[in-house]
């Protein structure tokens, strides 16, 4: 009698922005066709489907992946967010809304993964993770100024066909001001309760 052959599927679950969709994949398929392919959040781009033009940048574990390269069964049990989960209701998130202020786009196919990146981007700088062009790369530094140098450096695994360079750097640059000013009115609200506290 013939061994059974190994299945070439599996029965998986993935957590995308906050809710479980169970789906049977075959072993190869990526997680930026599972998307697209399989659960209709076609917000996530097909660019190059090499990994080279960040089209297809989501957030996993809050963390910028390209879809194309990331297996679906490898992305069981993680957090994924798409730039449909992005807005909380009606409000948009930061980097989305200084995309939109900014006019961070053209043509728009590459904006989703430019806005996931971004989001990622200025986390790792506020955590203090230097870039190639980062001149002080010494933990005790802290994060390097968010110049324009850096904002191009740390974004330039996304590529904009339409040239948009100079208004996503903006966008960019705007929304990590706000992210910093967010982090020192918590901080301020913080010690304030701990000085009443003491009190």
């Amino acid at each position: 009698m013939a061994p059974t052959p190994p299945t070439t599927h599996s029965a998986i679950t993935l957590n995308i922005n906050g809710e479980k969709r169970a789906l049977t994949v075959d072993h190869r398929t990526t997680l930026l066709d599972a998307l697209r392919e399989r659960l209709d959040l076609t917000g996530t781009k097909k660019g190059c489907d090499q990994g080279q033009c960040g089209a297809c940048t989501v957030l996993v574990d809050q963390r910028r992946t390209v879809a194309c390269l990331q297996l679906a069964v490898a992305a069981e049990g993680r957090e994924i967010s798409t730039v449909e989960g992005l807005a909380e209701g009606e409000q948009l998130h930061p980097v989305q809304q200084a995309f939109l202020d900014l006019d961070g786009y053209q043509c728009g196919y590459c904006t989703p993964g430019q806005i996931c990146s971004a989001i990622a981007m200025i986390e790792e700088h506020a955590a203090g993770w230097p870039s190639a062009v980062t001149d002080d790369v010494r933990p005790e530094a802290g994060p390097p100024p968010l110049t324009p140098e850096e904002i191009r450096e740390r974004m330039s695994g996304n590529l904009c066909r339409c040239g948009a360079y100079v208004a996503i750097v903006q966008a960019v640059e705007r929304a990590a001001g706000i992210r910093a000013e967010a982090v020192r009115a918590e901080e301020g609200t913080q010690d304030q309760e701990r000085e009443g506290a003491a009190a």
